[in-house]
């Protein structure tokens, strides 16, 4: 059977930033809280909290529950929201975008897809992996634009490495994966290592909004000091170097940096609010000039009428005083809820292990290699003597 080891050092409780967590009995557990407040939660939240929670059960070495949660939020990220009522409405010009269902940005959609696959090589399916990493790859080059082309280098390299697990060919992924790769050598395919460690570390990006309308939304990202880790085991020392960037992820389009803004609603909103202004100071001035005085032969006073001016202030006050509703209800405001327990960074490693269980030591280092104090951990990696692979899950962040 294929174990799944977790290490853990940052805590997930108490890192959101937006007001979208449902109260409930707080009992420590980060899963066991996690599903209460799913429960809790709206319904067009439950993806969000299928995927946080599914963070958190890898982290405490709970991959049924992982899976649960994964299984029950992947049918609706991949794409069935088409004509979805909430998401129409959304769509429109007087409702804000947090009323949609949630299925995220591309870059939380394809860590879902990530985190299942290998939950799926951990149960001995790397067909069904390979599977995951190539929705993954539609889900980020068809981010924004047809032209933008997935740049994950983990989702190309694993597809390719499944493949060769399956006696397939591997090569072109391979090649792909090495382009993205920014100067890091992918190690090659070995057919033959049976133990595979997936490793994250960091945290990941944080959305806010910005704009004169909160119509941006903006990502914040903070460099981890986190920038590699080693696991020394059965006297080798696998280096795991980071791969893939979630912060880069998150605020680049083809590897072009880009802000999100929803300037349609954002415009909208502008416009209608200076044409409103507008129409209402010219109501007032065809208001002053639909009436007017006169002196009369006798010498008398009289007040007359100006009917078109009166029909024009009529008018330009209905204008203006709709153009002003129209700009008060409409809701540009980016939708910011966020799978908030992602980490930064994603590394792979695969070696060859015979059956039995090995004390092994991870240490996490710096940008200029130097082992960071305070965060090495001690772990034991069980190899069943069976045919599928053992899974190794490490990660620097805490359920």
């Amino acid at each position: 059977m294929a174990t799944l080891a977790v290490v853990g050092l940052v805590a997930f409780t108490g890192c959101a930033t937006v007001p979208d967590r449902p109260q409930v009995i707080v009992t420590g557990d980060a899963v066991v809280d996690g599903n209460a407040q799913r429960a809790a939660a709206p319904a067009k939240d439950r993806a969000l909290w299928d995927f946080r929670v599914a963070a958190s059960a890898l982290r405490a070495a709970n991959p049924a529950e992982a899976k649960l949660r994964l299984d029950d939020a992947l049918p609706l990220i991949g794409g069935i929201l088409a004509n979805d009522a909430d998401a129409k409405r959304a769509r429109g010009l007087f409702s804000a975008e947090s009323t949609k269902t949630f299925i995220g940005e591309p870059y939380e959609r394809v860590m879902a897809y990530y985190y299942r696959g290998l939950l799926y090589w951990r149960d001995g399916q790397p067909d069904n992996a390979r599977a995951c990493y190539r929705s993954g790859q539609l889900i980020d080059s068809d981010a924004e634009a047809v032209d933008n082309k997935s740049d994950y280098v983990l989702l190309d390299y694993l597809d390719g490495f499944a493949s060769a697990k399956l006696g397939g060919d591997g090569s072109d992924a391979f090649a792909r994966a090495q382009t993205n790769a920014k100067g890091k050598t992918l190690p090659p395919y070995d057919p033959a290592a049976n133990v595979l460690i997936f490793a994250d570390y960091g945290r990941g990006p944080r959305k806010y909004s910005g704009g004169e309308y909160g119509e941006q939304l903006k990502f914040f990202t903070k460099d981890s000091a986190v920038h590699s880790a080693t696991l020394a085991v059965n006297g080798e020392t696998v280096v795991l170097p980071a791969f893939d960037d979630l912060n880069f992820q998150a605020t680049t389009r083809g590897g072009r940096v880009m802000d999100h803004i929803l300037g349609g609603k954002a415009v909208f909103k502008r416009n209608t609010d200076v044409v409103g202004n507008v129409a209402l100071v010219g109501a007032a001035i065809a208001a002053d000039n639909a009436y007017g005085r006169r002196r009369r032969p006798d010498g008398t006073i009289e007040t007359y009428g100006n009917r078109d001016a009166q029909a024009a202030a009529v008018a330009l006050g209905a204008i203006g005083l709709l153009s002003k509703l129209a700009s008060a209800a409409t809701t540009p405001k980016a939708d910011i809820r966020m799978w908030d327990n992602l980490p930064q960074r994603l590394s792979f490693a695969a070696l060859r292990l015979g059956p039995g269980e090995y004390p092994a030591t991870l240490e996490f280092q710096d940008a200029a290699g130097s082992t960071l104090p305070g965060l090495t951990q001690t772990l034991k990696i069980q190899v069943e003597p069976a045919a599928r692979d053992t899974v190794i899950f490490l990660s620097e962040l805490k359920p």
